[in-house]
């Protein structure tokens, strides 16, 4: 297939979006696979249209996903090529623009900015983690199960990833909230240009909150790494590390609790079966990953990828949803299989995977254990998805159970209690003047707003 052919398409597709169905909009979020489905027509990789008027290319076969994860001279990471030809307040900069991290770019560089992410996480125990998630889930159950039904999406699995991040970053909760709010505006893509500020300026914040107080937490391992990370690349590390750590997790929770509880596989699987709550996961990771598509990258000239022609200069991204689907894949058990894409492949595979996972495991469990006889209140038919093409989201995951009395937790004495993360008593957002906030500030401000 020819550049040209490629940029066309088929007969068949949309003709307002010039042969390239787009991967935005209320039809899309209701039923992404379909559109999977028809792109499959035209092979491992098809034009597709990734926000109104911007084009590329999204990859649904799983060799072809394989293919450009792991060829990152082939299929660099920097945006910058393509983000100099699209209009500033282009929906998808907050997601896909430049920035100074692991995630956007590659060989020398990216490999000193994953070694003080990679060495950073590794100092978070896992039993401290497991620990955080487990007493803050209590918290959260303990306020809600004597009413006998709650919406997991609002009331649990955004919250839950919120507070037990905040402890992992040594996070105020006044910056995490607006960390939260930041991120999801951007995932979906409306207004993002306004809620990138928002994330933008919570960061800082964290940053500045973090010179002062360093403790034993991420933020500040980072700070202290031999990479000496600039003001710019700590800004951008902690976007990716706190978007990952955030919004995907409270997907993932939520995703795995709508299979658990409407899949009679996994119901009779929770009172005895065979099926448990880790195959759910697997599962969910394979079918509906939290990260549906993502994984931007540039070929710096047209590009052959599984016979079809890339341009050069524009964006193609991986189908992690397409790709674990595909139906070329040999098998179709997923239990227990861990060889989806859902946590990326090669040099960019997702450094928090074994945490992510286990927030999510952790918090399940204990909504399983605290709250029996859960059940969907709606329909799965009768719920709503969230727009955009980044993540799988549900908008609400409403729920009923007998109601119980669950004791608020009580900390448990240990022999050598975990450090606690450094002070949170910031009881107001800062509020400095233009004169008052220090010099680097203003100029991240600036290099975030792109001047």
């Amino acid at each position: 297939m020819t550049p040209d052919q490629f940029a066309t398409g088929p007969s068949s597709a949309c003709p307002a979006h010039s042969g390239r169905l787009p991967l935005y909009g209320p039809e899309f979020a209701a039923d992404p696979h379909g559109t999977y489905a028809a792109l499959r027509r035209h092979g491992g990789a098809a034009p597709v249209e990734l926000a109104p008027g911007v084009p590329g290319t999204l990859v649904v076969g799983y060799q072809a996903a394989l293919d450009v994860l792991r060829d990152p001279i082939r299929f660099p990471k920097d945006p910058r090529r393509w983000q100099a030809n699209v209009a500033p307040d282009c929906p998808l900069l907050p997601m896909m623009g430049y920035r100074p991290n692991a995630l956007f770019t590659d060989g020398a560089v990216h490999t000193r900015l994953r070694s003080a992410v990679t060495a950073s996480l590794a100092q978070v125990d896992s039993n401290v983690l497991r620990g955080w998630v487990e007493t803050t889930a209590d918290s959260l159950i303990a306020r809600l199960a004597h009413v006998g039904q709650m919406d997991l999406i609002t009331e649990y699995a955004r919250v839950l990833p919120l507070l037990v991040f905040n402890s992992m970053f040594g996070c105020p909760s006044v910056i995490g909230d607006r960390l939260v709010q930041g991120m999801s505006g951007i995932f979906e893509g409306i207004e993002a240009e306004k809620f990138n500020m928002i994330l933008g300026e919570a960061i800082m914040e964290l940053v500045a909150y973090k010179r002062a107080n360093p403790g034993p937490d991420v933020t500040s391992w980072l700070m202290a790494h031999p990479a000496e990370l600039t003001d710019e690349e700590m800004l951008s590390q902690l976007v990716t590390l706190i978007g990952a750590g955030t919004e995907p997790v409270q997907n993932l929770i939520a995703n795995t609790m709508l299979l658990l509880l409407s899949d009679d596989r996994f119901a009779d699987g929770l009172s005895g079966g065979s099926l448990s709550i880790e195959d759910a996961l697997d599962e969910v990771l394979w079918m509906d990953p939290p990260i549906a598509n993502y994984a931007a990258t540039y070929p710096p000239k047209e590009t052959d990828l599984d016979g079809v022609w890339l341009p050069a200069d524009q964006p193609v991204v991986v189908s992690f949803a397409a790709a674990n689907t595909d139906p070329s894949l040999a098998s179709d058990v997923r239990a227990g299989n861990r060889a989806h894409l859902a946590w990326g492949a090669g040099p960019h595979t997702c450094p928090a995977q074994s945490h992510g996972r286990l927030i999510a495991t952790a918090a399940i469990e204990k909504l399983l254990d605290k709250l029996p006889g859960m059940e969907l209140a709606p329909p799965p038919e009768g719920l709503q998805w969230r727009p955009g093409m980044f993540h799988r989201a549900l908008t609400a995951l409403p729920v009923r159970f007998p109601p119980v009395s669950v004791p608020a937790p009580v900390p448990v004495a240990t022999e050598n209690p975990p450090a606690p993360p450094a002070p949170l008593a910031m009881p107001e957002r800062p509020d400095f003047s233009d004169t008052e906030r220090p010099r680097w500030w203003r100029t991240l401000v600036g290099w975030w707003r792109g001047q």
